[in-house]
């Protein structure tokens, strides 16, 4: 049988050889792709499946997708969880109901609710700091409002 260039790449593309190694299990099986093959995997040249199929991109995402889900986004008041869920889920939720998400945040702020980002090992991130600070002149703001309509 012939040996091409497209039966060189078809084996290129379905096992980790470089092109004279496709060429010489080509030239070993008499041109015969699934022989190659077939040689090839004798010799624990073929690609897993799942790499075949999974392209650089999904793999970032993925790897960020598992490295994200290890924190939770924890909004709790008078030391009762109001909601616990993690990064991925309320980044998807917070990007699709945007303008509501944020109206959402300013209210809990005002209502004295705490926010907080932490590890699934129980560790809170240091920027619950500055989280807090928002939320305290949030709460000064929202008492100099209900004095001032007092006041009226």
């Amino acid at each position: 049988m012939e040996i091409t260039l497209e039966k060189i790449d078809l084996i290129r593309k379905r096992a980790a050889v470089t092109y004279k190694e496709a060429k010489d299990a080509l030239e070993k099986n008499e041109g015969d792709v699934v022989e190659a093959l077939a040689y090839l995997e004798e010799l624990n040249k073929i690609k897993p499946e799942n790499e075949l199929n999974t392209s650089s991109f999904w793999k970032k995402v993925k790897r960020i997708y598992i490295k994200t889900n290890a924190i939770r986004f924890v909004v709790s008041k008078d030391n009762a969880t109001l909601l616990n869920i993690g990064i991925p889920l309320a980044l998807l939720v917070a990007i699709i109901t945007m303008p509501l998400a944020i109206a959402l945040l300013i209210l809990a702020f005002f209502t004295g609710c705490k926010i907080r980002f932490i590890k699934n090992t129980g560790e809170e991130y240091s920027i619950n700091s500055s989280i807090d600070d928002i939320a305290n002149k949030a709460g000064n703001l929202a008492d100099k409002v209900a004095q001032e309509i007092k006041k009226i």
